[in-house]
């Protein structure tokens, strides 16, 4: 297609002496015309459902086997990045001065922290030159004396003479397999170590195929090759492999049990024909048993398999409610499951956790709740070793870490939270999120977590349960700009570098605040509850440069999700800088809909309630005007995904509350998107935005649906929508809208409407990541501050 391709603009030649010598001013040229705007054609379609009748012009877009449709959809996409680069000709050189200012703040990990399981450290690193990553191991007995990626070079040591390290996986090779991209889904290390699993998305068939390496020779195995696998899981301590594949509507519909070095016929288990069941299999930690969910509208199921004997059936050991969370683990017999469906018949609103015994023959089987429920401290997620039981848990807006040791004493069971031995992990401030790592060695008593903060960078951090001593692996200081990587200690390194390295890098004092490279010195976090519509108080957050003076006139940036109980990203992002730096301020809105405020916050915005998280962003919005924290004509908004839905319906509510709006790979016409899907949608798209078969979901989705509200004759804010051709959410929902926007409002030069295009997964190339950022951050300096 056109306009997939960059256009190439011609190198100026040089001017010789002789023309400079002749050279003549010219006259001064007028000032070029305003680009056009872009006019796709219209071809009225009309629709009716539930005694509605509503006709739209643009439904040719999402008619992707009409090769009409899709040359003029071609046609119209190289108008959107003509007109795209002429609207944006005047930021060249911000966008120039962002991009080299974001650039060097990203990090270069060469390499990624090493993950101990057993006698091995795994680990990813990038060779020079080189796009993807490469998946290496090396024995730890032999990793004593280096301490970082560079030392010893690839994996070699220079005092021994001896290469110590094992390629396992060139994901370089890989993407020459799958048509120059590889985006790998899941990766599983067989529990004795010799093979890797893995699944390629497929792009040219859509879909994750799965492969089996042999990590001693570096082949791949004969078999299990699969098409369409969306879970693994290993039994029969690695001679085993099981896998689920999805149907062609990407419905998880079948398990299979393939046995390694073996010519057999993998093994169908277990098969689902009815369109609402949805299957997925893992393992325990301990590699002990097998777990099979089961999910439909009506219920959720969870099987045991003995890892031993896979083939040997299936027992129930858990039923519930439809879509609740559920997961189960082992741990000395005892089955522990940590979920948050309904208890004893009454629905909660936070996760909480079960055991009962293997060897339990009750019909159905007894679970009996570990901890009594706790207003105050909500368990948030869970992890097991076989000596301690990690727990992270929410108080109000704060985050704590617990470590409990196993097994637990039988009298405490039942009892509150606190009333057991718990030891309390240390945390930095303003936690946003606490993210378990993928402690894959389930003996061992060192447990890695990823801890983000709104003030500051990732840090990757092992905490050893035995001792409660912890270090930071991995965390890039902004202020020295580097990234600290820890491996391990050197005795081969001078003493002055010694020193250095236990100075910067092995920051595990407890008492030193310093070791988390907060930046809170130089940018403020505050946190406002805010009142909403119906009174209930919506959390904001906000970011604001300590050295930058507070005016009335400050830009503003507000994000939102509030979907699909996904807590809202508010970790530290260094393309934001860039903005906190020019005196922006940035705020984030915890809407109803999304999590961190339990199930019923969940529940309270999706549906038929989805206008609840609109109106609490809208809230947010007028708070940070009406408090004078963001200038009244400053306040831009921000969405990704189903955030992008969430900003665009407050646009139609009050689009005078914004000068400006980026919506990233946005989600804008769920009312043909939900009724007549081009892509496959899954029960949670349906759960979250509703089912057009219900009059009454029917009803809501047509109320918050950006692209059937738009308001005529408006002035809306400038607005640059980007999506991609690697997205469930298509191009055309957003080409529709701005298309519709662009027709029904007022046109202003100055708040323009801009559809900007990329042909990869932008989250998975770091320099394009880094060239959109740049383009939205010029993007708002120019329609909302003007200023660089």
């Amino acid at each position: 297609m056109r306009h997939l391709l960059t256009a190439l603009r011609r190198t100026p030649r040089r001017r010789t002496i002789l023309q400079l010598a002749n050279y003549k001013p010219q006259n001064p040229q007028p000032a070029p015309s305003p680009p056009s705007l872009p006019k796709p054609p219209k071809k009225p379609v009309s629709f009716s459902l539930h005694g509605e009748s509503w006709s739209d012009d643009y439904n040719w877009m999402s008619q992707l086997s009409d090769r009409v449709a899709m040359r003029h959809m071609d046609v119209y996409m190289e108008q959107e990045e003509k007109y795209t680069e002429a609207v944006m000709s005047n930021t060249d050189r911000l966008q120039s001065k962002l991009h080299s200012e974001m650039a060097s703040r990203f990090a270069a990990d060469l390499s990624t922290p090493p993950l101990r399981w057993g006698p091995w450290l795994y680990y990813r690193r990038v060779e020079e030159g080189m796009q993807y990553s490469v998946l290496c191991r090396r024995l730890a007995s032999l990793n004593e004396e280096f301490i970082s990626n560079k030392s010893p070079s690839a994996g070699f040591d220079f005092t021994s003479g001896k290469k110590i390290e094992q390629k396992l996986l060139d994901y370089n090779k890989e993407a020459e397999r799958f048509g120059g991209y590889a985006y790998e889904e899941l990766s599983e290390v067989s529990p004795d170590h010799r093979y890797l699993a893995y699944t390629m998305y497929d792009k040219d068939n859509d879909h994750f195929k799965l492969s089996v390496r042999d990590l001693n020779s570096g082949s791949l195995c004969n078999k299990p090759q699969a098409d369409r696998v969306s879970s693994i899981a290993w039994a029969k301590n690695g001679q085993a492999l099981l896998y689920a594949v999805t149907n062609d509507k990407k419905r998880p519909f079948r398990i299979y049990c393939s046995m390694l070095g073996s010519d057999a016929e993998d093994v169908m288990i277990l098969e689902e024909p009815q369109e609402n069941v949805h299957l997925n299999v893992r393992h325990t930690k301990d590699f002990q048993f097998l777990t099979v969910n089961v999910f439909t509208t009506q219920t959720s199921k969870v099987f045991l398999l003995n890892a031993a004997n896979p083939l040997s059936g299936m027992t129930l050991v858990w039923e519930g409610e439809p879509n609740a969370h559920c997961i189960i683990e082992h741990h000395q017999g005892y089955l522990y499951l940590f979920t948050n469906a309904a208890l004893q018949g009454q629905p909660v609103d936070n996760h909480y956790l079960l055991c009962s015994p293997v060897a339990s023959s009750s019909i159905p089987r007894n679970w009996q709740n570990v901890f009594a429920h706790d207003q105050q401290m909500c368990i948030v997620d869970v992890d097991f070793c076989n000596t301690h039981l990690v727990l992270i848990v929410r108080n109000g807006r704060k985050y704590e870490l617990y470590s409990l040791s196993l097994p637990l004493d039988s009298y405490k069971v039942g009892a509150l939270l606190k009333d057991f031995n718990l030891q309390s992990l240390p945390l930095p401030d303003h936690i946003a999120q606490i993210l378990p790592g993928s402690n894959y060695d389930f003996y061992s008593s060192t447990m890695r977590f990823t801890i983000t903060s709104s003030v500051m960078p990732d840090a990757v951090v092992d905490y050893d349960l035995l001792n409660g001593k912890w270090t930071i692996v991995q965390q890039q200081n902004l202020l020295y700009e580097r990234t600290r990587v820890l491996y391990g200690s050197s005795a081969a390194v001078s003493s002055s570098r010694k020193q250095s390295i236990s100075k910067n890098i092995c920051l595990n004092n407890a008492e030193d605040d310093r070791a988390w490279n907060d930046l809170s010195e130089y940018y403020a976090c505050e946190e406002y509850d805010v009142p909403s519509h119906d009174g209930l108080s919506v959390p904001l957050t906000i970011l604001y440069s300590r050295h930058k003076k507070i005016t009335r006139e400050k830009p503003g940036l507000l994000h939102g999700h509030g979907a699909y109980g996904e807590i809202l990203d508010k970790r530290w992002r260094n393309e934001l800088k860039s903005l906190l730096d020019r005196g922006w301020v940035i705020a984030y809105a915890d809407v109803r809909g999304g999590g961190g405020g339990g199930r019923k916050w969940f529940y309270d915005g999706r549906r038929t309630k989805k206008l609840n998280s609109v109106k609490d962003y809208i809230s947010c919005a007028k708070f940070l005007i009406e408090r004078e924290i963001v200038g009244e004509t400053k306040l831009a908004g921000w969405g990704y995904s189903a955030g992008g839905l969430l900003v665009a319906s407050a646009l139609n509510f009050r689009p005078d509350l914004f000068r400006a709006a980026v919506l990233k790979v946005p989600f804008l016409d769920p009312t043909h998107t939900l009724l007549l899907p081009v892509l496959p949608l899954t029960p949670n798209d349906y759960e979250e935005f509703g089912y057009p078969g219900d009059i009454e979901d029917f009803r809501a989705i047509r109320e918050f649906s950006p692209y059937d509200n738009i308001r005529k004759d408006a002035v809306y804010p400038a607005t640059l929508v980007t999506s991609s051709f690697s997205t469930r959410f298509g191009v055309w929902e957003s080409a529709k809208w701005v298309a519709r926007l662009r027709e029904y409002t007022v046109h202003d030069p100055s708040r323009p409407v801009l559809l900007n295009l990329t042909t990869d997964i932008v989250e998975e190339n770091r320099y394009l990541h880094c060239k959109e950022a740049a383009l939205e951050s010029a993007f708002l300096i120019n329609f909302v501050d003007d200023q660089s």
